[in-house]
């Protein structure tokens, strides 16, 4: 059974990068067909999907994040990380890392639990 576990600090103050890592078991990230994500949800709004990572490394980002995103991962950890800089608190919200067949949430077939995140000082 694969899980996903994030993990990373949950106040970060503006202006500054917000570090989360997704921890995977029960599967590959490298393992074919699949496409590692980073999805939020801030308080009182829908889901927002901002950055994959397919199983050969390729990364893909939301066009309104695209600046400011970075996706990366360490196989040897079995982990993937997500980067936001310049950080407001606009970007408060439950972070969520995902697998599945596309890019889009709709896609997901595992979600991890989710992590909340406050931008403020």
């Amino acid at each position: 059974q694969v899980r996903l576990q994030e993990s990373g600090p949950g106040l970060v103050n503006p202006s500054q990068t917000l570090s989360l890592t997704c921890t995977v078991s029960g599967d590959s990230i490298t393992s074919r067909y699949y496409y590692w994500s980073w999805i939020r949800q801030p308080p009182g709004r829908g889901l927002e999907w901002m950055g994959s990572i397919a199983a050969d490394g390729t990364t893909y980002y939301s066009p309104s994040l695209k600046s400011r995103t970075a996706i990366s991962r360490d196989t040897s950890k079995n982990q993937f990380t997500l980067q936001l800089r310049s950080v407001t608190p606009e970007d408060t919200a439950v972070y969520f890392c995902t697998r599945g067949f596309g890019t889009n949430y709709n896609d997901v077939d595992t979600w991890g639990q989710g992590t909340q995140v406050t931008a403020s000082s």
